[in-house]
């Protein structure tokens, strides 16, 4: 890749303004070098063909067989893969927002990093800073770039996790990218980072820059509106149809995927539905997510206790003043009070 200041081209310029350490690689090859057919990789009815790479590398993530594809969040997906839109997937806890944006990645041999917005990342993580190595046996002083630059040379899916937990200096730092033609100026070095074209660049968050606004995410910032607009897309990846949440969890939790298990799933899941709808209507106050249920089948294949299943990936985590609520859901629901829940589940034997 060509990495040039601004305005001027590398050869009117000295050393120290051109980025020498880096080979051009804009078409070498390491850019897709075959197509994947949507419908027969995703399920999906739609007659489109996506970009891809014959060989996977060490930054392609696992391919995961049991994951199921939410068909509009994938096609967005697809859509910034394809034309390098920037996509944001925004949705509740435990709803698979990265795991969705990576399990697409591994599908197109696409490389992909995730980078966690926590609070504790600094502009210098992302941008890069001065540092003393040792170069031919003597400390000396270099510039050792972060993460950014670095995935802007690649072909390389970069994820922004909890994007909406960012710190106002980080935020500003992406707030470039985020333009039409994505350069990225380093300023210790003087230079402008052209992305590779295989760059991409993706957003999970749980409240789209409204802040805590329900006191489920503590530490979630309000965003600069005008950054939200620069993104090209906006998925949604919230309520699951209650036959998809069943098939999810039974691909996790292969026990339970006989007749009777898909019963016994589909009260789990309504269970679930029941905490969604309380905690939307102001009775509880903790909710469970897709991620609760898959850990609720889990726990219940382990220790074949209904109850104590149900104990251990939910209630615990309840306010003791809403069990009684929580109680009433798992009675509507298994027809069984939850204090004299326990059933023992045939599972695994």
């Amino acid at each position: 890749m060509t990495v040039v200041p601004t305005d001027h081209s590398a050869s009117d310029l000295p050393d120290t303004m051109v980025d020498r350490d880096y080979p051009d690689t804009t078409f070498g090859p390491d850019r897709p070098d075959t197509t994947i057919d949507v419908r027969q990789t995703f399920g999906i009815d739609v007659d489109l063909s996506v970009p891809a790479f014959a060989t996977p590398t060490e930054h392609v993530p696992d391919i995961d067989p049991a994951y199921r594809f939410n068909p509009d969040v994938t096609l967005a997906l697809l859509v910034g893969f394809r034309l390098g839109r920037r996509v944001m997937v925004k949705g509740r806890h435990g709803t698979g927002k990265s795991t969705h944006v990576e399990q697409v990645a591994a599908r197109l041999n696409w490389p992909c990093m995730r980078v966690n917005l926590d609070g504790h990342l600094s502009r210098m993580d992302l941008v890069g800073r001065d540092a003393v190595v040792l170069e031919a046996g003597k400390q000396v002083t270099a510039f050792q770039e972060g993460i950014v630059p670095w995935a802007l040379r690649r072909p390389m899916a970069l994820v922004f996790d909890e994007y909406d937990a960012g710190r106002p200096e980080v935020m500003f730092v992406i707030q470039r990218l985020l333009e039409r033609d994505g350069a990225f100026t380093l300023v210790d070095r003087n230079i402008v980072i052209r992305p590779h074209p295989s760059f991409r660049l993706f957003a999970t968050t749980n409240t789209v820059g409204q802040g805590n606004l329900n006191g489920l995410y503590h530490g979630a910032q309000r965003l600069n509106h005008a950054q939200l607009d620069r993104w090209n897309i906006v998925a949604a990846l919230d309520g699951l149809p209650a036959d998809e949440e069943v098939a999810i969890v039974q691909a996790r939790v292969p026990e339970l995927a006989d007749e009777a298990g898909t019963t016994l799933v589909a009260s789990m899941v309504a269970v679930a539905n029941l905490t969604r709808s309380g905690f939307d209507a102001g009775d509880v106050s903790t909710l469970m997510s897709p991620r609760t249920v898959i850990s609720w089948a889990e726990n219940l294949a382990v220790f074949h206790d209904l109850e104590l299943a149900f104990r251990l990936a939910y209630l615990n985590r309840c306010d003791e003043a809403e069990q009684v609520i929580v109680a009433e859901y798992f009675q509507r629901c298994f027809r069984v009070e939850l204090a004299a829940a326990g059933m023992r589940a045939a599972v695994g034997g």
